[in-house]
């Protein structure tokens, strides 16, 4: 049992290190495409750790940041991982996405060609993980039915439109990507055979994998924002579409016709034109695009078997079970059989002997092979720090060429010196009279040999550091020596391994000669071992070659360093000179400086005095502005001018608005007085808006009660005045910082609250009493419509009892419509009643309902006025109902009533709409009942026509009796009362046109006659005393009390 679990956990060590082994092997500075073997084993992995956890782990020990081609490759990898690995490794992803986004903005940031492709494919990553966790039902295959998609989409248009949105995104990403791509393999001509090529290439197949569901996913998502949203709101995302469209055709295209692609993948091809998303029908023209991966029928022995581990080609351990079972299968054969067997027996043993020798051979050939991986494995390692050497051998020879053009520019140096120092001596000989000279030289020879003295300590420091250069050359040597001994032991191990073996072979040799054709294939082994380890030892050779190459190299170093410090001391020199130089030239640098500060003042001193002078002229202005208003309140033909208080309220707030900025702006230049632009900006509006609201306070007044006229027009004046004393004080830089507009936000307050006061108030019933009123309105409606229905009822039942025959059908007929009519009303009524609970419950937040309809107090009155108008309409249909019935009213009355409830409905539909929301189903009932109740307005019209007709009487006309002279007087007087009529209707339109208007002006004045003559219960509310006609707002609708026809025909007959 033990050895069964050691046979697990060195399987798995083994696959954990086959793992790690792919992972190093894929991601590799090499310029070549990733294998796809090697991905395949990193993505098993996953599967079989569900996760990407050691993927990461040894990830992040990659140095990406020190190679792009290292970053590219990595990309790649990540990019398969997500796409085909196990779904953890998303999460396991998206917890580095700081490291991904990171290694994308520093190669961003550098010039390189494979830095570029770097940073666009970490932001298509990054763009893919966070889409597929904000949208986990999508896989990051991108491989979801239809009916997924419907399902994330859902049914809101907004989620609909922002997960379009993202798709966009999403496919930008990818096509930046591969439009880079593609556009430097044409700038550097390479074609797809090459390896470069090809490293830049394969990860555009998993792009074109993306694209193609991408494309997919835009075409149904913006059909589907097509049949919910007008064509108009989407012309923007219909342009990003054909855009990428048409970029994804030509990428499609440009890829389809690489040979690289066409073993690999089959592309599919796009439609000549995107699809038309004005008509729905193109959805079913629509094909999905299908990428198809060939199978690889290529075994994977056929690929580069040169940095794969090999595997055992027999399982040993199932081997043995059976082995160590034969001889108990013997026994038992033994017992059964007898002697008689003992030949086949000792065929089975040796046969059986046979498998173990085939086994043990096996196992012999996987411990060479084994050893010939380590081997391998330490010629690379030895390989790659002969490499590091090659390295530092090319830096010092760059760093040697340095040096030397550096001893080039000091010999050059040296001989201009050599030159002037001939000059000098030549000036020295006719100089040699003139003392003051020689003074001059013996100082000069004391800085020389000061000088000297300093290189001298200069070229000790520099002895120093190449004593420290040599002693890092001796621990470069041992380390070498370390390697070399380690070589050493692992040649010693080999040997004894292949003597330990050949001793093996040998005693095979002698226990089965059979076998001698396999045991020669093992000495074949052992030979090619033997080669291996020559290989080895020439390796080393070169090596030590190597070495000595670069011993000799420091040597030379060295030699070049002693003349380096040489040409150090005359260098000192010349730096000398040069700091003399930068001294003269950072004194006059200062003294510029200094220059320019002085003109910096005198440039801020300027700029502020412009600052000012702009603000005084604007003050000017203002001044002007405010003067000129001030002067309109004493002007006789400004008395003409009205305004309402309304208007004068918001003009108020306004300026009180403007006087905060003026205040902020004038706080702000005196902080820094060399901007002025907020506080000119300021006083410009302000003085605009102060003028305009001296104007209109004036213009109020005008209409206002005589104390508030004169309050407010005192006010007005007081604005005026103190205006133009704070803009007197900004005029002077004396008075400028006690500038203060508080005075003038006292007086425009004065006037907003005078304002306020003289604004109509409606009914002039409290706000706070408006929700209650509204209820009882209703209610009173409601009972009034009721009444009116238990009415017709008992108008029913009195006309088949008083009449019978025609009249008893037509006063049925009539009724019946009636009661219709009532019964449509009464619904109205109550699906107003249920909207308005609606708009109240909705509007009101977390205010009470009192508050909302105080808020709302216009709306509240038309809803009032547009109630009263119903319940009017109701009373007077009942009535002219039982006057009709009783003969005792006309059909034209009826009629007129008909008219005037259907009129009152539309206003009660008005009023309820105006804050309904549009797609409300209780406003749809509503708007269903108000047409109902003008159908049956209209069946009343009709069925009171009908009965009109039928009771009609009309006589014959017979004129055969007539004379001539008696037919002319007839036709007479007929032609008499035919204009007679004419001038009676005239007059009556007039008569009904001042009555319209008689209503309109009086409909705001809710008397206790009006509401009694409305057939409605006079309102409980207290009524507050009643306000000048100016200040009081008129009621959208309020029907007076009329009179009944007949009085009007008798008045006009009498």
């Amino acid at each position: 049992m033990s050895k069964h679990i050691d046979t697990l956990l060195l399987k798995g060590k083994k696959g954990e290190d086959e793992k790690l082994n792919s992972i190093s092997k894929a991601i590799s500075s090499n310029e070549a495409p990733v294998k796809e073997k090697h991905a395949r084993r990193i993505i098993l992995g996953t599967y079989r750790e569900k996760g990407a956890f050691t993927f990461w782990s040894y990830a992040l020990g990659i140095p990406l940041s020190s190679n792009s081609i290292l970053s590219w490759k990595f990309c790649h990898v990540l990019h398969k991982v997500l796409r085909d690995g196990h779904h953890n490794s998303l999460q396991d992803c998206m917890r580095h996405h700081g490291n991904i986004v990171e290694m994308g903005q520093l190669w961003g940031n550098l010039h390189d060609r494979y830095g570029q492709l770097v940073a666009l494919y970490s932001k298509l990553l990054c763009t893919k993980m966070e889409f597929h966790m904000k949208h986990s039902e999508i896989r990051p295959n991108l491989e979801v039915t239809d009916e997924v998609l419907e399902r994330v989409a859902g049914t809101d248009v907004n989620n609909v439109f922002q997960l379009t949105v993202k798709v966009f995104d999403y496919l930008d990403a990818e096509l930046r990507l591969a439009e880079t791509v593609i556009r430097q393999l044409n700038t550097s001509i390479a074609i797809s055979t090459t390896t470069s090529g090809q490293c830049r290439l394969s990860p555009l197949i998993q792009v074109i994998q993306d694209c193609s569901h991408l494309y997919h996913f835009t075409v149904k998502l913006l059909f589907k924002l097509h049949a919910c949203l007008p064509a108009d709101t989407l012309q923007g995302h219909r342009d990003r579409f054909h855009d990428q469209f048409h970029s994804l055709k030509t990428f499609f295209n440009k890829a389809r016709d690489m040979l690289y692609f066409k073993r690999l993948i089959q592309i599919p091809k796009l439609p000549e034109s995107p699809p038309n998303f004005l008509h729905a029908a193109s959805l079913a023209k629509h094909a999905r695009p299908v990428v198809v991966i060939p199978s690889e029928d290529e075994p994977e022995q056929q690929e580069d078997d040169d940095d794969d581990d090999p595997e055992p080609l027999i399982n040993v351990s199932a081997v043995t079970m059976p082995s160590m079972m034969v001889p108990q299968q013997f026994d038992r054969f033994d017992q059964t059989s007898g002697a008689a067997n003992d030949r086949d027996f000792q065929i089975e043993n040796l046969q059986q002997d046979l498998e173990l020798l085939r086994a043990d051979l096996e196992r012999v050939k996987g411990e060479a092979q084994r050893y010939i991986t380590q081997l391998k494995s330490q010629i690379n390692s030895l390989e790659a720090e002969l490499e590091e050497q090659r390295v530092h051998k090319q830096r010092a020879l760059v760093e040697n060429e340095q040096l030397r053009m550096e001893l080039e520019a000091t010999r050059r140096r040296n001989a201009e010196h050599e030159i002037v120092q001939a000059t000098f001596g030549e000036a020295e000989t006719r100089a040699q009279a003139t003392e003051q000279r020689y003074t001059k030289l013996k100082e000069k020879h004391t800085e020389l040999v000061s000088s000297h003295a300093e290189l001298l300590r200069k070229s000790a420091d520099t002895v120093r550091i190449l004593s420290a250069t040599q002693q890092t050359q001796e621990e470069v040597e041992r380390t070498k020596q370390q390697l070399a001994f380690q070589v050493d032991r692992i040649k010693l191990d080999a040997d004894m391994k292949l003597e330990e073996q050949k001793f093996e072979m040998k005693k095979l040799k002698r226990d089965f000669e059979e076998k001698r054709a396999e045991v020669e294939h093992v000495k074949g082994t052992l030979q090619r071992t033997e080669k291996v380890g020559e290989q080895l030892t020439s390796s080393m050779l070169a090596l030590q070659a190597e070495k000595e190459r670069l011993m000799r190299s420091a040597s030379e170093k060295e030699a070049e360093l002693s003349s380096l410090s040489q040409a150090a001391q005359l260098q000192q020199s010349s730096l000398q000179q040069e700091r003399e130089r930068s001294t003269r030239e950072l004194g006059e640098l200062q003294d510029k400086l200094q220059e320019k500060s002085r003109r910096e003042v005198q440039l801020q001193q300027k700029l502020l005095e412009e600052q000012f002078s702009l603000l005084q002229g604007t003050v000017s202005e203002a001044e002007c502005i405010i003067q000129d208003a001030v002067a309109k309140l004493d002007d006789p033909l400004h008395i003409r001018c009205t305004s309402s208080p309304d208007y004068l309220v918001s003009r108020a707030e306004a300026t009180l608005g403007s006087i905060d900025k003026v205040k902020k702006g004038h706080s702000v230049y005196l902080t820094n007085m060399g901007d002025a632009g907020g506080l000119l900006r300021a006083l410009t509006n302000f003085s605009h808006l102060a003028a305009d609201t001296i104007i209109n306070g004036s213009a109020t007044a005008h209409l206002a009660p005589t104390d508030h006229s004169d309050r407010l027009t005192e006010n007005c004046r007081g604005c005026a005045t103190q205006s133009l004393q704070f803009l007197k004080d900004l005029k002077s830089k004396a008075s400028l910082q006690r500038a203060d507009p508080a005075s003038i936000r006292i007086v425009v307050e004065k006037i907003l609250r005078l304002g306020e006061e003289l604004r109509p108030k409606g009914m002039d019933v409290r706000q706070d009493e408006l929700g209650d009123l509204v209820d009882k309105e209703m209610a009173a409606t409601s009972a009034a419509i009721e009444k009116a229905v238990r009415r017709i009822d008992e108008m029913m039942n009195q006309a088949r009892m008083d009449t019978s025959g025609v009249k008893l059908e037509v006063n049925e007929r009539i009724l019946y419509s009636c009661t219709d009519l009532m019964k449509a009303i009464h619904l109205l009524v109550l699906t107003s009643t249920d909207l308005q609970k609606e708009i109240v419950e909705g509007g009101r937040g977390a205010a009470t309902i009192k508050e909302f309809y105080a808020r709302n107090s216009r709306w509240t009155e038309g809803l009032l006025s547009a109630s009263k108008a119903v319940g009017w309409g109701a009373t007077q249909m009942v009535e002219s109902a039982d006057k009709v019935v009783l003969h005792t009213g006309k059909y034209e009355e009826l009629i007129v009533c008909s008219h005037e409830i259907a009129a009152s409905t539309a206003q009660l539909v008005a009023s309820s709409k105006v804050k309904a929301d549009r797609n409300s189903t209780k406003l749809t009932a509503l708007q269903q009942a108000s047409r109902h109740v003008n159908e049956m307005a209209a069946n009343v019209v009709a069925s009171t026509k009908t009965g009109q007709e039928h009771l009609e009487d009309k006589d014959t006309m017979d004129f055969s009796g007539m004379s001539l002279i008696k037919l002319k007087m007839e036709e007479m007087e007929s032609q008499v009362k035919v204009l007679e009529l004419e001038n009676q209707l005239g007059n009556e339109r007039l008569r009904l046109g001042e009555l319209r208007k008689k209503h309109y002006d009086i409909a705001g004045v809710p008397t206790a006659d009006l509401s009694e003559g409305n057939g409605l219960d006079p309102s409980p509310a207290p009524v507050a005393p009643s306000k000048p006609s100016v200040m009081r707002k008129p009621d959208l609708a309020q029907k007076p009390n009329l009179p009944p026809k007949n009085m009007f025909m008798s008045t006009a007959t009498g």
